[in-house]
């Protein structure tokens, strides 16, 4: 986008969504929020930007939207991501995932929006045959979420065919970094550092060893913004750094960053998660020009000086 482009951030006030708001302001662009505020916080936003308190599931408000602002592009994070959530009740995961995304998607294409970048998950694979997963490994979710996002990822390439409507797609590792929920099922370590900041024990799922692959926000913005700007046009990219982190290394990172003694608690795996991820970064790499810039030690740094400001 060389001009400026008013940009529909679905999922604004949430997490990730925020910190892509903050990044297109700063260049200039325009962007407009949607979001239910189920678990994004309005003071994410700078107040500046345009704001509807709208549930992407109600078609007839998010029409006014796009009538009132007639965006030319759409950032997709308005989701419901609770695994937990999923397998107990998969029909309201279908329904925030599945029919809101194709009501967002018929008005982009009625509305002849540009493109839409959307956030998917690594959830969409099964256990790994081997590591790092690539983009053409087998998908076979473990989990309602995970299947309700491929579902919208085939979605997108339904709209790509039959409108026209560009896309580019993003299967993250596990985000982390400022302003993540610490009081959700995602996000361990927002949840580890606000937990040992309150003088909680935290819980590891399991025996410790499962494994994710952690990408700083930053390094997830920067990839929005490059797809934002039109590069990988119908595909589809994962975003880490295809290293495996354990849960207990996790734990540990936090608790050295905090200068504390403390040790966790442990309770049975939950039903739906893997046991390990590591996503390969090669396609974003070559499709993208893109490159993760910031490693978990100094990510893990830069969240715990955020949450300890928040206490002080």
């Amino acid at each position: 986008m060389s001009d400026t482009s008013t940009v529909l951030v679905t999922g604004g006030a949430g997490f990730i969504g925020s910190h892509i708001v903050d990044a297109l302001l700063q260049r200039g662009d325009r962007p407009v929020v949607v979001d239910d505020l189920s678990t994004g916080k309005r003071s994410n936003l700078d107040p500046t930007v345009p704001f509807y308190h709208v549930d992407i599931t109600n078609a007839r408000a998010l029409e006014d939207v796009f009538v009132r602002e007639r965006p030319e592009i759409v950032s997709h994070h308005a989701a419901q991501m609770d695994v937990r959530r999923s397998m107990a009740d998969p029909a309201f995961d279908a329904l925030v995932n599945v029919h809101g995304f194709i009501n967002l998607l018929h008005l982009c294409a009625k509305y002849a929006v540009r493109k839409v970048v959307s956030a998917s998950t690594s959830a969409v694979y099964p256990e790994a045959e081997a590591l790092p997963l690539e983009e053409t490994h087998a998908i076979r979710p473990l989990s309602a979420y995970g299947l309700s996002k491929y579902v919208g990822e085939q979605y997108l390439r339904f709209y790509w065919d039959i409108y026209g409507l560009r896309f580019t797609v993003f299967r993250y590792g596990n985000v982390y970094g400022p302003r993540q929920d610490p009081h959700g099922e995602a996000g361990v370590v927002a949840i580890f550092t606000e937990q040992m900041l309150s003088g909680v024990q935290p819980t590891l799922f399991g025996d410790g060893k499962k494994t994710r692959d952690y990408i700083y926000i930053d390094d997830v913005v920067s990839a929005n913004l490059l797809a934002l700007d039109g590069a990988g046009d119908g595909e589809v990219f994962n975003l880490g750094w295809g290293r495996e982190i354990r849960d207990c290394e996790v734990f540990e990172a936090v608790r050295n960053a905090l200068g504390m003694l403390v040790e966790p608690r442990y309770a049975p795996k939950r039903p739906g998660e893997m046991d390990r991820v590591a996503l390969d970064n090669r396609k974003a790499r070559a499709g993208l020009g893109w490159t993760p810039g910031c490693s978990f030690a100094e990510g893990i740094q830069r969240t715990v000086a955020f949450y300890k400001s928040r206490k002080v």
